[in-house]
């Protein structure tokens, strides 16, 4: 990574590194050698699980065990962790073995995961675990605004379409608007057009469900908060 592709992930991650070895070591696959992020992804597996955890307890007082499980479970999920690597743009600032580069690495959502939990545990390494959970946090900002125990196991697409039920609105319109790369790499980039923003959202996905549902995520996310303001 150029030092220019450097400083504008670290603008978009909102941290820069003291030690620039251990970014392009998050960002390194398995698929380049032995020298990779595996076990720096487990760490910050276990530092996102925690501030997750504790940002769900903070933030619903009376909610059972049950229910905060299940909460952070899908915010850690790694289709959520794919969905913040895509709006990193992290894809493009990979390191991948020639195999994974010829097949798309760089957008499939299992490895865009792990590269975001390595760089959590890359930060907390270059800096303390204060440092790393306000890095989540922020991360995770219009997400763990959006949860609420009302949602439990209702996907983004019909949080969506019931808010906009509920504020007497027309039903959102998903339309796909690229399909790119190879036959079993496939990415697609899917709008949102809803009732109320003036721009679609834009969800990119492996498939057009995930796509759809990243784009509805996000649209949910700017009305809730526009809806508070």
């Amino acid at each position: 990574m150029t030092d220019i592709h450097m400083e504008r992930l670290s603008l978009r991650l909102g941290y820069r590194f003291k030690d620039a070895s251990l970014m392009q070591l998050a960002l390194t696959h398995r698929s380049c050698g032995s020298r990779n992020n595996e076990r720096l992804e487990f760490l910050g597996d276990s530092i996102l699980g925690f501030s997750i955890g504790e940002a769900l307890f903070n933030k619903f007082p009376k909610a059972r065990e049950g229910q905060l499980s299940r909460l952070r479970a899908n915010l850690v999920s790694g289709e959520t962790l794919a969905e913040i690597a895509t709006e990193f743009d992290l894809g493009p600032n990979l390191n991948l073995g020639e195999g994974e580069m010829k097949s798309g690495g760089f957008r499939r959502a299992s490895i865009l995961a792990d590269a975001v939990e390595a760089l959590i545990g890359a930060i907390y390494l270059d800096s303390d675990m204060d440092t790393a959970r306000a890095r989540v946090l922020d991360w995770y900002a219009s997400r763990l605004e959006a949860q609420s125990l009302d949602e439990l196991g209702k996907d983004a697409k019909s949080r969506l379409q019931e808010w906009l039920q509920s504020h007497k609105r027309a039903l959102p319109d998903y339309r796909v608007a690229s399909v790119g790369g190879v036959e079993h790499a496939q990415e697609f980039v899917v709008e949102c057009h809803v009732d109320g923003l003036k721009e679609p959202t834009v969800g990119k996905a492996s498939s057009r469900r995930n796509a759809e549902k990243m784009a509805a995520s996000r649209a949910l996310e700017k009305l809730t908060g526009a809806s508070k303001r």
